[in-house]
């Protein structure tokens, strides 16, 4: 028997660089699965465009209140969400550059502050050897050719 369609999970990802060119990434902890870092971002809510959604994430996940300009970048990866759903995501990102390294989550989600247990900024150069998985990843990638515009 053939496997049902993978529902579309379209989200907005957001690249935040602080000055120093980090990038800020959360440490998700997922009960059956190892660690692994990701970008601000989330699922669009319906009817929400991407840049939307990029703004409403950039407040709820940093406190930080920006135009997400535009996007810079698309990933179409197959993952199992943290609420155990196989998906076919369709990820939009954009760059947002932040005026320090200052953030408040105080505007996540209870399913957030439950599995999003750390946040730190990496450089571009951790992000290749960094010991839990980073997602994308083409980060490195993507903020190399787009961090100057």
């Amino acid at each position: 028997m053939k496997d049902a369609a993978k529902r579309v999970r379209k989200s907005a990802r957001i690249v935040v660089l602080d000055p120093e060119n980090r990038v800020l990434m959360f440490r998700f902890d997922v009960a059956d699965r190892p660690p692994f870092w990701v970008t601000t971002g989330g699922e669009c809510d319906p009817g929400e465009s991407f840049e939307d959604a990029a703004r409403r994430e950039l407040f709820e996940e940093t406190g930080i209140v920006a135009d997400p300009g535009h996007q810079v970048a698309r990933t179409t990866p197959e993952f199992v969400t943290v609420e155990g759903e196989p998906v076919q995501a369709d990820e939009r990102y954009f760059i947002v550059r932040a005026g320090g390294a200052r953030i408040d989550t105080t505007n996540h989600t209870a399913l957030e502050q439950k599995v999003m247990t750390q946040h730190r900024w990496f450089t571009v150069d951790e992000l290749s050897d960094w010991h839990e998985a980073v997602f994308p990843e083409s980060l490195a990638e993507i903020i190399t050719l787009h961090a100057a515009t």
